[in-house]
């Protein structure tokens, strides 16, 4: 498998770079194994779930639909998150004793900076895209000149869309690293975000087939879900490690 070689230092250096600028700690960020264990299994019982339900009852778009679906869903979550992230988080600043609200919006940098980085990947990559197919810039090249220019470009391009995409999964997860402002951000800013999405579901696609008890499942067994597990996450958070959304 010769591809192994570029794709495995590839794969690496991708995740590297995307944990190093979407994955930050510091600041109030409580690390719990548990919790990340329990988000992973969740993610996969949910995928396959999913999945279950198109091969039993079908969908009107199918598979490909379905999967275009969660990647335009993949991307939506971070859009989602820069316009109501903000709201969520002066209200919790807001609600925060008047003396912890100073210490919680000198850690806002880290989050605004996290901001900033997946804005300019997302910039990059639309512009490095359009440079090469929307515009003649190598088309006037040929021979060893047109090598020179089109490689690094492709590669380039080839190494940022797996970088966009483990972005986009990681600021969906940490909610832009507000978990080093306050631990409790995170799961606080998912819940407010899963139910907005389920709303643009809801009113983007309307009903998914099948019984009414599938078409329930597949609508509010992903916020549902992702509900549960935020609250089971700000209780263990309050038992086993002494963080409270005021504290």
């Amino acid at each position: 498998m010769p591809f192994l070689f570029l794709i495995v230092p590839l794969a690496r250096s991708v995740h590297r770079a995307a944990r190093r600028l979407f994955d930050q700690d510091g600041g109030g960020r409580v690390h719990d194994p548990v919790v990340n264990r329990v988000q992973i299994t969740r993610t996969a019982i949910g995928v396959l779930a999913t999945i279950a339900l198109y091969y039993v009852y079908g969908s009107d778009d199918g598979l490909e639909g379905k999967a275009n679906e969660s990647v335009a869903q993949l991307i939506l979550t971070p859009v989602l998150l820069i316009i109501a992230g903000p709201v969520v988080i002066a209200l919790f600043i807001r609600y925060a004793p008047a003396e912890r609200r100073r210490l919680l919006r000198t850690r806002l940098s880290v989050p605004f900076k996290t901001v900033g980085w997946y804005v300019l990947t997302v910039a990059v990559l639309a512009g490095s895209i359009y440079l090469i197919l929307g515009t003649t810039l190598l088309h006037g090249l040929h021979g060893v000149w047109l090598f020179v220019a089109a490689v690094p470009a492709l590669w380039f391009v080839v190494w940022l869309l797996p970088f966009f995409f483990l972005a986009s999964a990681y600021v969906a997860r940490s909610a832009f690293n507000t978990a080093y402002v306050h631990a409790a951000l995170p799961a606080v800013i998912t819940m407010v975000i899963v139910w907005v999405t389920a709303v643009f579901n809801v009113t983007g696609s309307g009903m998914p087939g099948g019984p009414l008890w599938v078409q329930f499942c597949s609508l509010f067994g992903g916020p549902l879900s992702v509900t549960g597990l935020s609250l089971w996450e700000l209780r263990r958070l309050r038992t086993r490690h002494g963080v409270t959304i005021r504290g």
